[in-house]
């Protein structure tokens, strides 16, 4: 617990916050991409100590958040397939689609089971050689290297039965989407660290100069959060507008090369539908060549009816950093994580999820727990 406790030590988190008050000298407007991060800065009440004139907004950075529900409905419908064992991470099972969630499918006497990895769907492709196991591959650049080996393995071992739901997107073409909205209200990001890890941080070089905005790739515990909004209001009140690293201690400029190499060689980018932001040309992967059998989508083709989101559900306005999710009429009356409206009060990274568990329900703030040992 040493090496976690050390990025949550109060007087240091107090040391960071003067910081930042002595740095600035006027309003600001800063997002964190990472649903993760986000949770860091509600259940530690990191805008707690930080100056007025910083206001945090919250990304599309959840991918549970941002899947469509277009793909939602498809899932369903692949998984009431009597043939199918439909697996995915939990998070998953309860977002709802047009009609029905993956959960319910699940109460109906559908095979829907919960795994920790593509490896565990595949094991139970090959244990069940008459039925046809399907993966939910939902997540950003970080979860691709898993997912990719999965496809690769199954090509490899002859696997017919299995296949994935590609539910891919891409950071940096949704940034890129942010800021060239007339608006978008961010003057700069806070990166997810983990995407940085596989994919390293050359990909923003061009975006933090297009747009003249820092980007800070950035840790998840909360002395990490505090520094890289430091790092971010120093660039901002100094006119600058570069890349920097705050996570040097996971994060290389080029990231996981190997990782990427497997990546590239099982998919390829392609446009994707964000819930809440449209298509977002080359913001997703999508598989290539040989590995395209595996693909469920091509495997049980889906004609579902046109749908459209809750019009109580404000999640594409979160999204986007536009409103927080207690300024939703429904957060915490009708949308709760039991009977969700919009997938960002499901997932264990959506902003609306954190200020439901975390007590921000009105515009007042919690307590920091920066001593607090518990995990994200």
């Amino acid at each position: 617990m040493k090496f976690l406790s050390e990025y949550r030590d109060q007087k240091a988190a107090e040391q960071l916050a003067g910081a930042i008050r002595k740095k600035v000298t006027r309003p600001w407007t800063i997002m964190e991409i990472c649903g993760g991060q986000t949770h860091t800065i509600v259940k530690s009440g990191l805008e707690d100590l930080l100056p007025r004139e910083i206001t945090l907004v919250h990304g599309p950075g959840c991918p549970v958040c941002v899947t469509p529900i277009e793909l939602i409905d498809k899932a369903v419908a692949i998984a009431q397939r009597p043939e199918v064992i439909f697996c995915s991470f939990g998070d998953m099972l309860r977002v709802p689609g047009s009609s029905k969630s993956l959960f319910d499918v699940k109460a109906e006497g559908g095979d829907v089971r919960i795994v920790y990895s593509p490896l565990d769907a595949l094991k139970l492709a090959k244990a069940n050689p008459a039925r046809q196991v399907v993966f939910f591959a939902v997540g950003f650049e970080t979860t691709a290297p898993a997912n990719a080996m999965s496809v690769w393995q199954a090509d490899h071992d002859g696997v017919e039965n299995f296949s994935i739901l590609v539910s891919h997107v891409l950071v940096p073409p949704a940034m890129d989407a942010l800021l060239s909205s007339d608006s978008c209200v961010v003057q700069g990001f806070l990166a997810a660290g983990h995407v940085c890890t596989v994919m390293g941080f050359e990909e923003y070089v061009p975006i933090a100069a297009k747009y003249e905005v820092p980007i800070v790739v950035t840790g998840f515990e909360p002395l990490d959060i505090l520094e890289g909004i430091l790092m971010t209001v120093s660039q901002l009140e100094e006119g600058r507008h570069e890349v920097e690293n705050q996570y040097a201690r996971a994060v290389r400029r080029e990231g996981n090369r190997p990782a990427q190499k497997t990546i590239a060689e099982v998919f390829e980018i392609a446009p994707r539908q964000w819930r809440g932001l449209g298509e977002i040309p080359a913001s997703g992967f999508q598989l290539r060549g040989r590995f395209q059998k595996y693909d469920a989508s091509r495997r049980f083709p889906f004609s579902g009816k046109p749908t459209q989101e809750s019009p109580e559900c404000i999640a594409g306005l979160i999204l986007q950093g536009l409103k927080k999710p207690h300024e939703c009429p429904a957060f915490a009356v009708k949308c709760t994580p039991e009977n969700p409206l919009g997938a960002p009060m499901v997932s264990s990274e959506g902003a609306c999820a954190a200020y439901y568990h975390y007590g921000r329900r009105q515009n007042h703030l919690v307590q920091p727990e920066l001593s607090s040992p518990a995990g994200r």
